[in-house]
């Protein structure tokens, strides 16, 4: 087979959506960490049946619009980390494949290379060893092999998973905390597994099963980083005027990589936003500029022209601000402020409503919320400036989609766990400026010292601690601290290494606690530390015996 019909396409899609679901749960147990906080199969299995459901009215003969409802459908289910990072992954293949009306192997790996410019323009800090190196080398071993003539379709995906595969098995030497923990990345497992399901659902296979051996690393070298040019559109404060788009074809015979180069810093000298991709077959260019008669005649240089499209930024903000017009009245009834924290347990969410919260929503290590979800929780505070309080790292992305989304201001805190955003919260106030409450609250918590009370998941060897399954674990800056068979013993212990010079610690109990077991923790903890102020409240957050903070 040389290309793939939307019918085809489209199957493959839902057999990378079922190998996921059926490997969820291996893929979740990928942890650095013994504790129940491993949802990365979960929130990408998530996150594909989103797409899986916005395709399935879809013309299957129509590959562009399949890419782009998947696409869109991958972006409102997107849930965590791995989930948001997949959608934007996957927005490659809706650029890529749009108004395709058959996939071959070029356009396959164009897709993979735009999805890993995407997906790493994304990411603040990309950070080496995670699904982005392993989409990176897929998507460059898919466009060396898409030069080769007279190769199967089948053999050309093989190939490309056998690459994802290989380069897998070597994140833990990018990642110490994988090597520790004797895992590769949970995220890069999840691709390659859909990837995996796409080549069962073509070749007619089984759907597979993760062989358990392929979840521990393989001694291999490091790879290296690879830079990427990202596109931002800022329709606000335009400096460059003129979007200018365009194919290169038929390359003269002379041109060579060095040339396309040259041509990509030569656009960045007259312009911004620059987006040169492909090979020496197909280029596809993107720049704003002022002078795109000039971005014209130096790709002239390099071969034909084709499908160009110039279009007036000023003109189209002009007229977006007409259309804007219109909202003024509704935005006018809007109230100035609004929050919305993301919490797990009743206990938690009725301490972020006691400091003026007015959405929270439910979430946490083993459940994140989608992009939509926290969109939905934005648009609910009825608000011109909202306040976003993620509570975990793993959401942090997903509320950043949301605020591009948002129709309002969006401000998101980067609170990476509970008290965290209680801190932050406590620092809101109605009469200073967006900006004010903005490093307000982002100032509020960077002092916090929290820790984690929990039981192990699996037994592990982590921090010279030797841990067996059931065990109770106090967790702090991501190490393990204490360890023992009781949650009194361990808490104590936790507490001891998170004190410090600390003036105050609070304790925040879980679903599993008495409150009587919490108040004798609190006069242990008083006689142990009598010139500090201790106090304890429900939180009755799940997993968790007990949520530390102390400042």
């Amino acid at each position: 087979m040389n290309v793939l019909d939307g019918s085809t396409y489209k199957n493959m899609l839902a057999g990378g959506a079922k190998a996921l679901e059926l490997n969820r749960p291996v893929i979740d147990e990928l942890n650095v960490f013994p504790v129940p906080d491993g949802d990365t199969g979960t929130n990408m299995s998530l996150t594909m049946a989103a797409a899986m459901r916005e395709i399935a009215p879809v013309d299957a003969g129509d590959i562009g619009e399949i890419a782009v409802a998947f696409s869109k459908g991958a972006l409102k289910g997107a849930r965590g980390n791995s989930g948001v990072i997949l959608s934007q992954i996957l927005k490659g293949f809706a650029v890529a494949l749009d108004a395709q009306a058959e996939v071959d192997r070029k356009n396959f790996a164009a897709a993979l290379k735009r999805g890993t410019e995407i997906a790493y323009g994304a990411v603040t800090k990309p950070k080496e060893g995670t699904i982005l190196t392993v989409v990176r080398v897929m998507a460059e071993t898919a466009s060396s092999l898409a030069r080769k003539r007279n190769m199967e379709f089948e053999d050309f995906l093989a190939e490309i998973i056998k690459a994802g595969e290989a380069i897998l098995q070597r994140t833990p030497e990018m990642l110490p905390v994988l090597a520790k923990a004797g895992v590769v990345d949970a995220g890069g497992r999840g691709l390659v597994t859909i990837m995996e399901g796409m080549y069962a659902a073509l070749t007619g296979a089984e759907v597979p099963v993760i062989d358990p051996a392929k979840t521990a690393p393989a001694a291999v070298q490091t790879e290296g980083r690879k830079d990427f040019v990202s596109l931002d559109n800022d329709y606000e404060n335009i400096t460059f005027q003129y979007c200018t788009e365009f194919f290169i074809t038929h390359l003269k015979t002379a041109v060579t990589e060095s040339d396309i180069d040259k041509f990509r810093d030569y656009l960045m000298t007259i312009g911004d936003c620059v987006l040169v991709i492909g090979d020496l077959d197909l280029v596809k260019t993107h720049v704003h500029t002022n002078d795109p008669d000039r971005a014209l005649k130096a790709a002239l240089k390099l071969g034909e022209l084709d499908s160009i499209k110039i279009e007036n930024m000023m003109e189209q903000h002009r007229k977006l601000v007409g259309e804007r017009e219109g909202e003024k009245d509704k935005k006018k009834e809007l109230k100035p402020y609004g929050m919305v924290a993301i919490c797990a347990g009743d206990g938690m969410k009725a301490i972020f409503q006691d400091l003026q919260v007015d959405v929270t929503l439910e979430g946490g290590q083993t459940m994140n919320p989608s992009v939509y979800d926290i969109l939905g929780a934005i648009n609910a505070t009825k608000a011109k400036e909202v306040f976003v309080l993620p509570n975990n790292s793993n959401i942090i992305l997903a509320a950043e989609q949301a605020k591009e989304l948002a129709d309002v201001n969006v401000h998101v805190i980067s609170t990476t766990c509970m008290p965290e955003g209680i801190a932050a919260a406590i620092a809101f106030s109605q009469d200073a400026s967006p900006d004010e409450n903005y490093t307000a609250m982002s100032a509020a918590f960077t002092d916090i010292k929290t820790a984690e009370v929990t039981h192990a998941v699996r037994s592990t060897r982590m921090n010279g601690f030797s841990v067996k399954e059931g065990d109770v674990i106090g967790i702090a800056g991501k190490k393990i601290v204490a360890k023992s068979s009781s949650v009194g013993e361990t808490t104590l212990e936790t507490a001891n290494k998170l004190m410090g010079d600390a003036e105050m610690l609070t304790l925040y109990y879980g679903a599993g606690v008495e409150e009587a077991d919490a108040e004798r923790m609190v006069n242990k903890l008083e006689e142990i530390y009598p010139d500090a102020e201790i106090a304890a409240y429900y939180g009755g957050q799940p997993h968790y015996y007990y949520i530390l903070s102390a400042e």
